[in-house]
């Protein structure tokens, strides 16, 4: 039997593809700007400091995390072109009012911290796009597909501060349009070529991407999305209810996994400033380098995990992923005997600033300059006697460090991948756009909630402590997963319609 005609085959994939590029634009919309945050908040308001910052920086996740849900109700009821152009048409419109956040005479950050709020809310069409590409793809196309989704997301944050660096090359200064009071510098032109992007991307939507919709074996069926007129045509094979014990157990082990990561990040500077004696510049650099090199893994994991999942099942796969998590965090507990450099100096010379706990674990984009006295040349380095358990807790060696990075760059995209596809799966030929949308923000409150925990924790507690919970967390999430195992099924072959 025929399931689709070639010309429904190609439209139907052109319109993924417009998916993969708003994926793509939304993560650089992120990424573009995130290491010139601090300095240009620096500039346009000066009474802004480090913990205004970490509001900017969280204002992104808590818009996605608002909006996803109400796109993916909107996305279950109208065309999902609508809730694609009305959200990225709002990034574009908050990436403009960046680029003019410098003009107000006052509560300039307020403005700044609106328009990061804004692009976040705008980036809440991930859920749309990825409830559309779970609905217009089959079974077996399903796992490729997200798979391919996650890598347009991954390049877009490994690219975004790729764009951000080439536009340093116009500087603080740049050019200004005094009829149009806009300067174009290393801060803004970011932004505007990224509502570029956006526009770009809304007149793809509206040239290319059409309404599919398919169920699980392939079969084209028509839905409210469509955009011919008539009412919901639903088969025989959308019958049935979800299972709602394997849907909150997928956000709970998604939660996890982007909560763990996002403490990854986080955590990355402030720990190799403590143990290797890094000044700012060096901790900035190396692991730029790092999480560059992990960012490239991911995508390659990406493509593999597309092959390997034919021949494992993806449950397997996600269980994997998140054993090697597990040990990552593992290997990053201190064993050994030898201390960490202590800031000595800050006792010896009270002239020397203290380096704030809360600077210390501050991301690397939102680090300030540290204001030395001007008979000192060098910033203090090693850890800081601020930190009482500098004084007792073996320093993690390098090796150790490395080797964690490599196998939690290996285990988080393949947890990533596998969860939205279980997810996708489970929730079978149902809309989709709500429950995206829960699992978005479920995944956007993990990375507020992330570097806030391993901010309190590691600075009072230190890594033994921090790294030992997370351990503890990525064990009962393993727990959950093996009670949850034989749930975690496709809908069709849950009630029969389909063979594993």
């Amino acid at each position: 039997d025929v399931v689709e005609t070639q010309e429904h085959y190609k439209s139907r994939w052109r319109s993924i593809w417009i998916m993969y590029l708003t994926m793509f634009l939304s993560s650089v919309g992120f990424s573009i700007v995130i290491m010139s945050v601090w300095p240009y908040l620096q500039k346009i308001d000066p009474t802004a400091d480090a913990s205004f910052l970490g509001w900017i920086i969280a204002s992104y996740s808590i818009g996605q995390m608002v909006a996803s849900p109400l796109f993916g109700l909107w996305s279950n009821y109208r065309p999902r072109r609508e809730p694609l152009v009305i959200s990225t048409a709002i990034s574009v419109a908050a990436n403009c009012l960046y680029a003019y956040v410098h003009v107000p005479h006052s509560h300039n950050k307020y403005y700044m911290l609106t328009a990061r709020a804004l692009v976040g809310f705008g980036a809440g069409n991930v859920a749309v796009v990825r409830s559309y590409i779970a609905g217009a793809t089959s079974l077996t196309e399903r796992t490729s597909a997200m798979a391919n989704t996650s890598a347009c997301q991954a390049v877009g944050f490994i690219l975004g501060p790729v764009f951000q660096t080439c536009f340093t090359l116009i500087g603080e200064e740049g050019v200004t349009w005094k009829f149009l009071c806009l300067q174009l510098n290393m801060y803004t032109t970011p932004v505007l070529f990224g509502a570029l992007l956006g526009v770009i991307n809304i007149i793809l939507i509206f040239a290319i991407f059409r309404e599919h919709r398919v169920d699980d074996m392939g079969r084209q069926y028509k839905s409210i999305n469509s955009d011919g007129e008539g009412s919901d045509v639903l088969d025989q094979n959308t019958e049935g209810s979800i299972d709602h014990v394997a849907v909150v157990a997928l956000n709970i082990l998604f939660f996890v996994i982007l909560f763990v990561f996002a403490v990854f990040e986080t955590i990355a500077t402030p720990l190799t400033m403590d143990m290797y004696s890094w000044t700012r510049k060096e901790a900035v650099f190396y692991n730029g380098i790092i999480l560059s090199v992990i960012g490239i893994e991911s995508v390659i994991v990406f493509m593999v995990v597309k092959t390997l999942s034919k021949k494992t099942g993806e449950r397997a796969i996600l269980h994997a992923g998140l054993l090697t998590v597990l040990v990552g965090f593992f290997i990053l507990l201190p064993w050994g005997k030898k201390l960490p450099n202590i800031q000595w100096q800050e006792i010896k010379n009270n002239s020397i600033p203290r380096t704030a706990p809360s600077e210390m674990l501050a991301p690397f984009w939102s680090l300030p300059e540290l204001q030395l006295p001007s008979n000192h040349t060098a910033e203090p380095v090693g850890c800081p006697i601020a930190q009482s358990w500098c004084l007792n807790t073996p320093m993690i060696y390098l090796a150790q460090y490395i080797s964690s990075d490599v196998l939690i760059g290996l285990g988080y995209p393949v947890c990533n991948v596998m969860s939205y596809t279980l997810y996708s799966k489970v929730l079978g030929p149902k809309p989709q756009g709500v429950y995206m949308g829960w699992l978005t923000a479920s995944g956007s409150g993990a990375r507020i909630l992330g570097p806030v925990f391993v901010s309190q924790i590691y600075t009072h507690l230190g890594p033994r402590w921090a790294f030992s919970l997370i351990c503890g967390v990525v064990v009962v999430s393993l727990l959950l997963l093996e009670i949850v195992y034989k749930r975690l099924i496709a809908f069709s072959v849950r009630y029969g319609r389909m063979q594993e």
